[in-house]
């Protein structure tokens, strides 16, 4: 007997248009031949999903509950999702990044691109947090983080809090899972030293999506005064200071952010050119403005202002308003990044919110470099929602 017929055949409504290809990541509720057995298979259960026209598509993992009904794990119907293949998946995504890093800091697992539909780990040396973001990883959270320690990860903080576990049904809940956490850990990254709170910081405590465009920042800063606006822990502000900025001013509406950030510059050695502003964003830029203080480069890093699509064009709004408050902070031929974090927002339409900012300051800008996530956040080919991260780099005349 074939190890698919352990779990159970679920069925796809036939096409309505091109045929399905074998390989497709996700189908959705409307795609699912829904009858009373379909409907009572348990959330987060491995299924066997066969099309009319194709035969067999793979393993998924099902959520009868969620708009994304299955999530591809195995196109070989006949594998056993169990702890051995979950080792095998962690092994491989390890070995790309220990490829690509010299040191245990990184996204070990980011989701449908690393074969774990819904997992996210970000590593920090002997520490991890973990993401189960879908029905399926809060099932099989044990044997992930079994597996998780048997790569000598000794630490570990399941952070359930994300808007995903919510539009999966599941609860909000944060806590260390494995061994013990007491304070924020040292990161090294880009020449500078950051602190992370993985317990109780923003999502993960630490961005490691942004590392290459914090390194591309860095070639722009040399003598130059920075503003790094939605600083969270230094990250661009950091960056700069060790490349040779002559001073970075950082903003953040977070007091334990900052202070984490303060630390880090002290560590790196550049706390004496280091400048803390505890303010709302969008306040201290047009305080700024009223001031008439200028900047050689200044830096937004905001966090999703449009996180479904039902919130784009509010925060399209925002993405203009950010990029009009910070380019007339600019000096001539100064520089300015804008960054998003919003899955709802295509590249397109952030750069047209960014260019009408820019216009209302009656300046012109070069569009001199468009940057993503690193490449410990690989983007399944056939996931545009997995690349998520846009960052556009200006020089403003």
């Amino acid at each position: 007997m074939s190890q698919s017929n352990r779990y159970p055949t679920v069925r796809l409504r036939k096409a309505k248009s091109s045929p399905r290809r074998k390989g497709y990541p996700w189908y959705y509720s409307d795609e699912i031949a829904f009858d009373r057995r379909t409907r009572n298979i348990k959330s987060g259960e491995v299924i066997r999903i066969e099309d009319t026209d194709v035969g067999p598509m793979g393993l998924f993992s099902f959520n009868p509950k969620s708009k994304i009904s299955a999530r591809l794990l195995d196109l070989n119907s006949d594998a056993q999702i169990d702890q051995d293949w979950i080792k095998k998946q962690l092994h491989k995504a390890l070995e790309l990044r220990e490829e690509l890093f010299d040191s245990a800091f990184f996204r070990l697992i980011h989701g449908e691109a690393d074969g774990l539909p819904g997992v996210v780990v970000d590593r920090f040396g002997a520490n991890a947090v973990f993401q189960p973001n879908s029905s399926w990883a809060d099932c099989f959270k044990e044997q992930i983080l079994d597996s998780l320690v048997s790569l000598g990860i000794q630490n570990i903080v399941l952070n359930g809090m994300s808007r995903a576990r919510k539009l999966e049904g599941l609860d909000q809940t944060s806590e260390v899972v494995r061994g013990a956490i007491e304070k924020p850990i040292a990161v090294p990254m880009n020449g500078a030293v950051y602190f992370a709170d993985i317990l109780n910081g923003q999502k993960t405590g630490l961005f490691f999506d942004q590392r290459v465009n914090h390194e591309f920042a860095s070639k722009l800063s040399k003598n130059r005064e920075i503003l790094d606006v939605f600083s969270h822990v230094g990250g661009f502000g950091l960056a700069t200071l060790v490349a040779g900025a002559k001073s970075a001013t950082l903003v953040d509406s977070s007091q334990n952010a900052l202070e984490l950030a303060q630390k880090g510059a002290e560590k790196s050695g550049v706390g004496d050119r280091v400048t803390i502003i505890k303010s709302d964003a969008f306040d201290a830029m047009s305080e700024l403005n009223k001031s008439g203080k200028k900047f050689d480069f200044v830096i937004c890093d905001p966090p999703a202002f449009s996180p479904s699509k039902q919130t784009l064009n509010s925060g399209l709004r925002a993405y203009e308003r950010v990029a009009l408050l910070s380019s007339r902070l600019i000096t001539p031929n100064g520089y300015l990044a804008l960054c998003s974090c919003s899955h709802a927002v295509d590249l397109q339409k952030f750069r047209n919110a960014c260019l009408r900012g820019i216009a209302r300051t009656g300046r012109q800008a070069q569009l001199i470099h468009i940057g993503g996530a690193g490449p410990d956040h690989p983007v399944n080919a056939q996931l545009a929602e997995t690349g998520y991260l846009k960052s556009l780099f200006f020089r403003i005349t």
